[in-house]
This record gives C-alpha cells, structure tokens and sequence, in this order.
C-alpha cells in the first residue's frame, strides 16, 4: 500500500508534522529531486523523502554536507527539474558560496531551500536568522506559521520559482517544523522527466562579462516577485483597532491566540506576513497609515522592524514603531510574553504566568547513552593523556563527551572544526591536541581539515569516532556505512583508506570496547609527532538494534563483592548503571552488553540475557 503522502487524491485531511507537511506539498508541486545534508529540526523532511523514495516518482539523495547538497539541486533545477534542498539553519553558512551566486545563475526547474532556523538553540550552536541570508542573495521567502501553511507554501514556493527561476527560501523554525496540525491534501502533480539542460554560457556562467548583467536580472526578478507579494494570500489584514500589529512566521501564531486569549482583538489591526520578502510595500504602507502606533512581533533579529522602518523614513512617515527592546532579540517567544508585549504598547496591565508549583525533580542532562562506544573512547583517552592535552570537539552526539566524568570536549566551534582549529591551538601553543571527529562529520568536512594539517605539519592526534552511522540526527546513511534502514550501501567509502590517501601513514584502527588494545594505540601514538589517526570504530548500539536487528546477548551484573567505590559509575556515568543498597547495580533494560564497565572495575561479572 503507498504511502499517503503520495497519494494522487486530494480532499483528504491528514494530521500530519510540519515537516511532514512540507513533503507532501513538495509532492503536490511535482518534485523531481532532493538533496540535503540532516540537521534538526529539519531532519524529518529528508528522512520522510528517503523513507517514501522506494515508490515515489522522485530522485533523493544524502548528500556528504549542505553545499555539496544545494550544488545537487542546483544542477537539476538548471536541468529543468524541480527540486528541494534541506537543511538546518546553520547548513546554510556551509552552502552559502553556492547560494550567492546561484542567485544570479537562477533556477529554471525551480528550487526551494528549506532553512529551519532554531530560536532558542534547542539543538543548535547558534540562532542565526536565516531572513538576513535571504535578503543577502536576493531571494523570496515563504513563512508558515501552521502545518497546512508548510505544505501550501512548499507547494507555491516550488511553482512560484519555477515561474520566475528564482531559487526560493522556505524558513521556518523549530516550532514549525514539529507542530502537528490538521492538512488538507491539494492534486499532487505528476513530475514527469525533467526538460533537460540547455546550453546558454551567457545565462549560466558568471564570468565577470556576465555576472554583472546577471545581477541586473537578479534585481528584475525580485521586483517582478515584489508584485506577488503585493497580491499573495499569505500577506492578509484584519481588525481595524488604531494599534497596528506586523508579525510573521510562527508569531502570527502567538499573535493570533494572544489576541483571542486577551479579548483585545478590537483594539488592534494585524498584518500577518507569511510572504515577508520581497516586502510588499505598497500593502505594507497602506497599513502604517491607516494606524497610529505599530508593534512587530518577529523571533530573532529585528528584519521587518528595519524593513518598515525605511519605508516609513522613505515616505516620511511620522509613526511609531516598536519591535526589538519591547520583545527580546533572543529565544523563542510565548502566547503570554507576546500579550504582554501587546499589553504593555495599548498601556494595558500585564497578565502573569500561572504559578504553578511544580515539585523539585532531579537534573537530568543529556547523556551519551548506555552501550555508547564513545564511551570506551573518552575513558582511554582521558586515561592515557589525563588533563594535559587539549581536546579539540566537533559536531555531533559525540560532542556529549564534555560531561563528567569523561571531559573530553574543550572547543567547539562548527562541523569539521575540530581538526582545524585543533591544529590551530597546536601550532600557535604547542600544546598536546586530541581533536575527536564524528564519521558523518568527518565526511561532511574533516577531509579538507586531514589535508590541511598534513600540508602544513600540524601536530595533531585525531581520533575519528566510527559509529557507523548520522546518530545524532536520527540514523541516517553517509558514505561510510554499509548497510541503511533501506537496504545496503553498494559504495562505502573506508576512513582509513581515505586519511591514508591524504598522506597520513600512522593509522589505529580499534574496537573501543576492547580497553586493552584502545588504550596501547593511544599509548602508542601519544609518543608520535605530526598527524597521526586513531579510528575507533564499533556501531551505535541503537543503530544496530534499528539495523542490523542485533541484541547484546549478555548484560553486566554487580557481584556481592562489590565494595561500594562505585569506581564504575564514577568514571564511566553509564546510564544503565546506578547505586542500590550501597552497592552498584545494573539495569539489564538498558545494558547493551558492552562489557566496559567490566574492564574498569574488577568486580563486575557478566551473564547472559534472561539468565
């Protein structure tokens, strides 16, 4: 039975994910290829693509990072096919060189970038506003606020740049991408085969000669998608209250239940712009003269505040406008801080937030999880090279290692990081560098980093933590598995085979749960100078019971002669383990069998499952 996200029937009301959502109007628009690189809270669109990909009448693909991924659909979006490329907002820094000028070149096929931008860091590094990126190429941007809008929007963003070949963003945010909401399914289109690519050098090739009329046709195509703005049924008015409220994204959401739970609705006039840019000026500047104050109510920077702004300074307009410094630049926003906000510009009092006394629970941190080989990793490198190394982290589940006991992460800054700027603190300090990189990551962008330090004789030891799998993002395949949810990989690529070829020739290759043989190979290459490698390579434990349909067939059990040190918990923090009666205990529910506490402390015996 197909998919229902496939279905060619429309009238259908589904309950469907945001990010879900978005898939279906891709389908509906007639998509013809996608690309990404995971990265919540973008990762179920690409997941729920690869997923359907076996009946769907589209071509997927994980790419190895984003701008080799947006380079993919920049290729079949010139060769006539409509395609999607996904990521999280930080991805785009990496496909932003492609992207500026992809802008120029145009999208013939069309093409939508889903940026989702993270407001309160709940899994990112940053809260980078993508809307700044859009307005830097020069592209169109789509804002859902409902899970019906992120299909309708992936829907029209495809069609509306296919119409004008202009690559489209479609933002939205964490709140977005994980709602669940109801979506009525529209016809979905019938992709066909792509027209194929036509030479014209003039049109696609930006050598200065023809960048610079490129850029002039950049500028036409906004004006020409400034005038869907103007009419779109994204950017609607409602209310006729003095006080003028211009939100977009998610906060038309926290707008609209503000309003109704604070019975203001009289009182104001919304303009909810779910089409923010380019800004339709004329809608917007009829808006600014039919109130007397107006609030903006955006997550993140203040971009349609500035956007408003200079069309008010432009038409010398004498009007009020709030946003940033009522609002926070910072975080998510709430129903409540919104009201509040809306409260505070109408010289309203300010309702409070229930308290709610809630009972004091235990902390509980993220933490890697029981069975994790980096675990086995982290112990012997903290064991061998203790505090006086500096340990360089990268992007991932990994990156978990900065926790106590382990310790092991003292820098991060992006993905592939940790080798560059881990040679950076050894050749600027000469300092002991471990720089520890994930095997999706090390794909994504350690190999430029390996030729970099081997090129200029960094002394660095990396130890490139083999997992099998994209775990942090939810298991998705990189060049280096051999086998995926769907089937096996035909082309995997070996790590060790490749730092060799980048000219690294003192190579580790360890199972991290066998603590003798780690610990001798760091041992081992802590005496060294240069580059050298360490390849701890032992599968997720949830990947292999998701994958490889694999249970552990024995767990680890506390003796009565354990003495109550608790040396096992103390050192490894394994969350299958805890204190009982004194004494450490095991929890057989969560032990993967891994057997390293049994390496650390004496006393733990092991027995097979259900014994």
């Amino acid at each position: 039975m197909a998919n229902p996200l496939l279905t060619e029937k429309s009238g259908d009301t589904h309950l469907l994910l945001g990010n879900e959502a978005i898939v279906r109007g891709a389908i509906e628009a007639g998509i013809q290829v996608v690309s990404c690189y995971p990265g919540t809270p973008s990762s179920e669109v690409p997941d729920t693509f690869y997923r359907i990909s076996p009946e769907g009448k589209y071509y997927f693909e994980y790419s190895v990072n984003e701008k080799v991924a947006l380079e993919v659909a920049s290729g079949a979006t010139l060769a006539g096919a409509m395609s999607m490329c996904t990521m999280k907002h930080v991805g785009v820094n990496v496909a932003a060189d492609p992207l500026m000028t992809l802008c120029y070149v145009g999208a013939p096929g069309g093409l939508v970038l889903l940026s989702a931008d993270d407001p309160g860091c709940h899994s990112s590094q940053n809260e980078q506003d993508n809307r700044i990126y859009a307005r830097l190429a020069g592209m169109p941007i789509l804002e859902p606020a409902t899970a019906q809008e992120a299909k309708d929007m992936a829907r029209d963003g495809l069609r509306l740049s296919k119409k004008h070949g202009a690559p489209l963003l479609l933002r939205t945010t964490t709140r977005v991408n994980h709602l669940r909401g109801p979506v009525e399914f529209g016809p979905a289109s019938d992709p066909g085969k792509a027209e194929g690519f036509k030479r014209n050098p003039s049109k696609f090739v930006p050598i200065p000669a023809f960048a610079r009329p490129m850029h002039l046709a950049l500028m036409e195509r906004m004006e020409a998608l400034k005038a869907e703005a103007e009419k779109s049924e994204y950017n609607t008015l409602s209310g006729s209250g003095d006080l003028g409220i211009v939100c977009s994204g998610i906060s038309r959401a926290y707008v609209n239940d503000a309003l109704e739970n604070s019975g203001l609705t009289d009182k104001v006039t919304v303009l909810e712009l779910g089409f923010p840019y380019p800004l339709p000026e004329n809608k917007c500047l009829d808006f600014l003269k039919s109130v007397s104050k107006v609030l903006v109510v955006e997550e993140l920077e203040p971009v349609v505040e500035n956007d408003l702004r200079v069309l008010a300074q432009k038409n010398e307009l004498s009007i009020e406008i709030l946003g940033k410094g009522t609002l926070p630049q910072h975080g998510e926003f709430s129903v409540t801080l919104v009201e509040n906000a809306i409260r505070a510009t109408l010289g309203e009092p300010p309702v409070v937030e229930c308290d709610c006394t809630l009972p004091t629970l235990p902390m509980r941190p993220p933490n890697l999880c029981a069975g994790c080989p980096h675990r086995g990793t982290y112990f012997a490198a903290k064991k061998v090279f203790g505090d006086d190394a500096v340990y360089s982290s990268d992007i991932g589940c990994y990156t978990l290692g900065i926790l106590p006991p382990l310790q092991a992460a003292d820098f991060l800054i992006c993905m592939g990081s940790s080798i560059s700027a881990g040679g950076g603190v050894a050749q600027a300090s000469g300092q002991t560098v471990v720089a520890f990189i994930g095997d999706s990551t090390f794909f994504h962008s350690g190999l430029s980093g390996v030729a970099n330090a081997v090129f200029n004789s960094h002394n660095i030891l990396l130890v490139v933590l083999d997992n099998r799998t994209t775990a942090m993002t939810g298991h998705q395949p990189n060049p280096g598995v051999d086998k995926t949810v769907i089937g096996e990989n035909d082309h995997p690529l070996d790590i060790e085979t490749a730092v060799r070829g980048l000219g690294v020739t003192e190579i580790r290759t360890v199972n991290p749960f066998n603590q003798k043989k780690t610990l001798a190979a760091f041992e081992e290459l802590k005496d060294m100078s240069g580059v050298r490698v360490l390849i701890a390579k032992e599968p997720c434990p949830l990947y292999t019971r998701r994958v490889y349909k694999k249970v552990a067939p024995q767990v680890a059990y506390v003796s009565e002669t354990c003495d109550g040190r608790f040396e096992c918990l103390d050192r490894l923090a394994c969350p299958a383990m805890y204190k009982e009666g004194g004494k450490a205990a095991v929890n057989p529910i969560l032990c993967n069998g891994c057997m390293l506490c049994l390496q650390v402390c004496g006393h733990i015996k092991a027995k097979k499952r259900g014994s």
